[in-house]
């Protein structure tokens, strides 16, 4: 990418202010690291009681409590097209804010926050799976590995 700015896909919507780096919450799901910029994380839980909502589709785990909002849970693996988890209600959650509504996103493992050059942000590769592809900005390589970051707006786009 170019200049300081990563920029939604979806809603041109700036991601950095005038920045040569950005932060980002990193998790994983699977044996896969993702990355949500850090000012779009409202909160970080740990496991929560979920409450199935009837005839939500199966990406949709339920809803949380949070202090005194209802939290729609999204499964970051069924979201993914990831192979499920066992143990899904005992993952962590990432909370987002979108459109004045609370999603939190269930992932195996939150990471630390990372703070990465705009200079070193690349398109995603041709290779990545089509399903990411629609819901990344980009990635980062990382000694190894490979963070993928996330449109927030594009995973709640169910």
């Amino acid at each position: 990418m170019t200049n300081t700015q990563l920029v939604s896909s979806k809603n041109n919507e700036l991601l950095s202010v005038n920045s040569k780096t950005k932060q980002f919450v990193t998790m994983m799901v699977g044996d896969q690291l993702f990355g949500i910029p850090v000012l779009m994380v409202e909160d970080v839980l740990r496991p929560q009681k979920i409450t199935k909502i009837p005839l939500a589709s199966d990406t949709i785990l339920g809803a949380i409590n949070l202090r005194g909002r209802i939290v729609t849970v999204i499964n970051m693996r069924r979201r993914l097209g990831i192979e499920d988890h066992e143990n899904s209600y005992n993952c962590m959650h990432v909370v987002v804010e979108h459109k004045d509504e609370q999603y939190s996103f269930i992932v195996d493992k939150i990471g630390d926050v990372l703070k990465l050059s705009l200079d070193d942000f690349e398109k995603n590769p041709a290779n990545l799976s089509s399903n990411w592809q629609d819901v990344s900005l980009g990635v980062y390589r990382l000694d190894g590995k490979i963070l993928v970051v996330l449109d927030v707006e594009s995973l709640l786009n169910l």
